[in-house]
């Protein structure tokens, strides 16, 4: 249970704020929503609205839909003539199928937007009201013969880049280090009010996380301390809370898809990669050492659900936008015929990612 109901809070918060993106947009644009569910499989409970959506929470936690007004495919326009002769004048005013292209992709990218979105409410809040952490790190130990003492790296060296991203807390060396995708990294140091920088290996080594869970660490031999032996911990003014929100929505995005890259060129360690069970344990785990780690691990699944949503594959948000493009380039939508073609594929691949990250999950549980 200590594993169970920080998860399915988790998940309720960020698929409905995702599914909420979609339905947003939805009814802005007057498209007629009949269903609003949270989670899948049989109806636990929910109520009907004014304009008749049916909200719900259903028996399967793993996810959430919004169904538009009378679409078996609600992105596929398709064979629209067809379909538009079972729908009175009125009726076909609400469907998603008869709106602008641009309406239909503002629907479409309405998810993994407010997934965005909730990523930077939760870090401008925690920046305002908690603060951020400006301690600058300087080098306190090198291991002999280590990969940062044969580069030529030294005790009291004040560290201000790692692979051209600026070091502005103490916290993020070891971030940049081990979400580098190649086994050298450039880093930046001031000596001796000189700025030089390094090209030194990593090194990658069987540990632990902050939880206990084994995980493959990368380390350069070196260990940090404050330049000024002490925390720098500084509350922020709205627009400087809502940059560093972006920009730490941007390094997330940027180490993911670099990370992506890597899986398909077989260079990435995929035996990190972890599926619902993964983050059903890390949410546990995480909810133990407070509300504040908590709020902040879903702002970090929030941004990964709407990224990946993105990707252009058949069944989630960016294939149906892949599909839109096709539309706009050819002036036409694809055959029904092509786009189930396309599904197909989505499916056998996003099932395919499911099998190997469950696999990766029991394997490391």
């Amino acid at each position: 249970m200590n594993f169970i109901i920080p998860f399915i809070i988790l998940i309720t918060v960020v698929v409905f704020i995702h599914e909420y993106g979609h339905y947003y947009f939805a009814r802005k644009y007057k498209v007629g929503v009949t269903d609003f569910s949270i989670g899948f499989g049989k109806e636990l409970f929910g109520f009907n609205d004014k304009s008749g959506t049916r909200w719900k929470f259903c028996l399967i936690p793993l996810g959430g839909y919004v169904k538009f007004f009378g679409d078996r495919n609600v992105f596929s326009q398709a064979e629209q003539a067809e379909i538009l002769k079972k729908y009175s004048k009125e009726d076909q005013e609400k469907l998603f199928i008869t709106k602008p292209l641009y309406q239909r992709a503002l629907i479409v990218f309405g998810g993994p937007l407010a997934n965005f979105l909730l990523a930077i409410v939760i870090f401008t809040s925690i920046y305002m009201f908690v603060g951020k952490d400006f301690t600058q790190p300087k080098i306190d130990k090198i291991t002999i013969d280590g990969p940062a003492d044969k580069a030529g790296l030294m005790k009291d060296d004040i560290i201000l880049s790692i692979n051209n991203n600026k070091i502005l807390s103490i916290r993020e060396v070891s971030t940049f280090i081990n979400t580098s995708s190649s086994d050298t990294i450039d880093i930046t140091v001031l000596r001796n009010d000189r700025e030089i920088t390094f090209k030194t290996e990593t090194k990658s080594i069987d540990a632990e996380d902050a939880f206990g869970n084994s995980i493959k660490k990368k380390i350069i031999g070196i260990s940090i301390t404050p330049v000024t032996n002490e925390l720098n911990q500084k509350k922020l003014g709205p627009v400087s809370a809502i940059y560093y929100s972006v920009q730490e929505i941007w390094f997330v995005t940027k180490t993911t898809l670099s990370y992506v890259g890597s899986m398909i060129t077989g260079k990435a360690d995929t035996s990190q990669l972890g599926g619902p069970i993964k983050i059903a344990k890390i949410s546990g785990q995480v909810a133990e050492f407070g509300l504040l780690a908590f709020i902040t691990t879903i702002a970090y699944i929030s941004i990964s659900l709407g990224l990946i949503n993105l990707f252009p594959i058949p069944l989630l948000d960016g294939g149906h936008l892949m599909f839109f493009l096709f539309e706009k380039i050819l002036g036409r939508p694809l055959s029904q015929k092509t786009q189930e073609g396309f599904f197909r594929i989505g499916l056998f691949l996003l099932v395919s990612l499911m099998l190997f990250t469950t696999f990766n999950d029991i394997n490391t549980w």
